[in-house]
């Protein structure tokens, strides 16, 4: 079996107060992921090594690092795919609390502030809200987000500005206005108009490309901009 190079950036904040590259060499063959081999790193080389992972099948989306200075998911990365050594840091534009664990508190906050669930106004019943394959069409491309935060490390406007809602979160919110069972629009559309909505993006469109799950977030937040201006525009008309 033939061997790769890892070097993985450290951060041990009751030992050193910088980080610093520590390398590895691990064995490998066309299957071994780069969450296989920080698992090899961790059980027979270091074990104080850190890193969150959980379903190693892209659907959890915990295991996000950088890979060569690139947003990517550990289970879905492949050694065979780099001919030269891994360089593995943490996610960029979150805070690193240890080695490769960052703290997602304010990713998580974008998301819970625009609401990213089914709101209506009707009663609870035992009838099925159904759809026709037209209406799940609308919003479906959306909704395969499985809140892993590379588009935040991808995206340059939340590098400069927390304060900016970020990719995934203008995503949901537009996946959830397009659906036809939801009646909560109205009440996410402030989040979209406020200056840290989606009129502070600047389409770079790197949160698409880095996407594990091909959402394009860059089509969601500039149509996300169409529906905001329509909504300004009714606003002055009511007065």
């Amino acid at each position: 079996m033939s061997t790769k190079k890892l070097s993985i950036q450290r951060y041990l904040p009751e030992q050193e107060a910088t980080p610093y590259w520590q390398e590895f060499e691990v064995p490998f063959d066309d299957s071994t992921s780069l969450l296989d081999a920080l698992n090899y790193v961790k059980e027979e080389l270091d074990g104080t090594l850190s890193y969150r992972w959980s379903c190693r099948m892209a659907i959890c989306g915990s295991c996000g690092v950088m890979v060569n200075g690139i947003p990517k998911l550990g289970c879905k990365s492949f050694l065979r795919d780099y001919p030269d050594t891994l360089k593995i840091s943490a996610l960029s534009h979150f805070p690193v609390e240890k080695d490769l664990i960052v703290d997602m508190e304010v990713f998580l906050d974008h998301l819970a502030a625009v609401q990213p669930y089914l709101i209506t106004n009707a009663a609870e019943t035992d009838e099925p809200n159904r759809q026709t394959p037209a209406q799940l069409e609308k919003y479906k491309q959306f909704s395969d987000c499985i809140n892993c935060g590379l588009c935040y490390s991808a995206c340059p406007q939340f590098g400069l500005n927390q304060e900016f809602l970020g990719p995934a979160a203008l995503t949901l919110a537009h996946r959830y206005n397009l659906d036809s069972r939801d009646q909560g629009k109205q009440q996410r559309m402030p989040q979209l108009n406020r200056h840290e909505g989606v009129w502070s993006c600047t389409f770079v469109g790197f949160c698409s490309q880095v996407c594990p799950k091909n959402v394009d977030p860059a089509a969601a937040v500039n149509q996300g901009k169409v529906e905001s201006a329509k909504d300004m525009l009714i606003s002055l008309f009511k007065g």
